[in-house]
């Protein structure tokens, strides 16, 4: 069998990913992604957080100590070695990218750029070091090979999960298409529950564990100290109607994403949304949620890894990981743009159109490739 590269971040998801291999027979390594010091400072008036197990509801991200820990717990319970990885300077790169675009008014996804840089990047590097064929992780998205009739190739797709609530096939775009062939995604054909009553008959000490659910290197909701910290200052001005009209002031752009309502710190007496942000003013326009653009985008650094036709056609377009697909007509422009235009109403959409935020491209459950959001307007 295989020699495969899993990464176990200490959750239940890579746990059950491990515990599949090992059970098909395959040489199994494991490996936990180090990613060196938190990206910001404590402030001396709070005190060290010292971290638990079971963790609350909201667990932070999946490369702490504890994460650590329970990794290597459950590499034991399957007999395999288990190994950390100090990936300290690709993580910089992505705290970089990832204040960078607050910086500049977008709401980035740092971990798409983890998957593409380090995961389904990095990682395979380390697989050709140690003689492994493939990479594994617990995402909740399918690798499926066909065979074109008459023809020897083999060609590997990304589709999504069979959970359609637990799809992550949205958070693989920019992988590189020859890498394909190299990624196992077991859990994909699973549902949540499946995977975490597998992990309870293994005896897992992740079965019960919350999910991660915030960035792994900044602390829930401190995102905006971050930018702030990194780029020396907060980007504080005001907030304005869409004449112009100035109704309040902010502490920083890096506080607001496109669409958000709450925390606006303004009332008029009916709710208003973020409609833009500029990040040369730090004007933050507010309006009405007829005022949100909401039929279109234009993404850039796409990548697509399967055939998709050069002239405008018709397919699935997601662009928010809780945003479900929409149909619409996607239209290339050269190989690294595309726009999009939705032809349902998505007014009603959970999460807006968001400069920053990736936007895939499906033919029913395949994966097509994506890009990311540049301009979020009618188009």
């Amino acid at each position: 069998m295989s020699r495969i590269v899993v990464t176990m971040s200490g959750g239940v998801d890579s746990s059950v990913t491990a515990s599949l291999l090992v059970e098909a027979g395959h040489d199994c390594i494991g490996v936990f992604m180090r990613h060196g010091q938190p990206a910001l400072p404590t402030p001396p008036s709070i005190l060290p957080i010292v971290e638990s197990f079971p963790p609350k509801a909201g667990h932070q991200g999946c490369c702490s100590v504890t994460d650590a820990i329970d990794a290597r717990r459950v590499a034991d319970h399957l007999g395999i070695p288990h190994y950390p990885l100090d990936l300290t300077e690709d993580f910089e790169n992505i705290i970089d990218t990832f204040v960078t675009e607050y910086g500049s008014g977008r709401t980035p996804n740092p971990c798409v750029r983890c998957n593409q840089w380090i995961k389904f990047g990095r990682l395979f590097e380390y697989a050709d070091a140690v003689g492994a064929t493939h990479v594994a992780t617990g995402h909740y998205a399918q690798i499926i090979q066909k065979q074109p009739l008459d023809s020897d190739l083999i060609l590997s797709e990304i589709h999504r999960g069979r959970d359609v609530s637990r799809n992550q096939s949205y958070v693989l775009f920019g992988i590189s298409p020859d890498r394909l062939a190299r990624m196992m995604l077991p859990i994909g054909e699973l549902s949540k529950s499946e995977v975490r009553s597998r992990a309870d008959q293994l005896g897992f000490v992740t079965a019960a564990k919350p999910d991660s659910q915030e960035i792994c290197f900044v602390p829930p909701g401190d995102h905006p100290r971050l930018v702030a910290h990194r780029l020396g200052g907060s980007r504080a001005g005001d907030i304005v109607d869409t004449n112009g009209t100035i109704l309040g002031n902010h502490p920083g752009i890096e506080h607001f994403t496109i669409g958000q309502r709450q925390g606006l710190g303004i009332a008029i007496g009916s709710p208003l949304y973020v409609i833009h942000i500029d990040p040369e003013t730090f004007r933050i326009v507010v309006g009405p949620k007829s005022e949100l653009p909401l039929q279109g985008l234009l993404a850039d650094e796409v990548s697509w890894v399967a055939y998709v036709p050069t002239v405008p056609f018709e397919c699935l377009v997601q662009c928010r990981a809780q945003r479900p697909p929409a149909k619409a007509i996607v239209t290339r422009s050269g190989e690294t743009h595309f726009k999009a235009h939705f032809l349902e109403p998505t007014v009603d959409a959970p999460g807006p159109i968001t400069p920053g935020q990736p936007a895939v491209c499906y033919d029913n459950t395949r994966f097509l490739g994506g890009g990311w959001i540049v301009n979020h307007e009618a188009l």
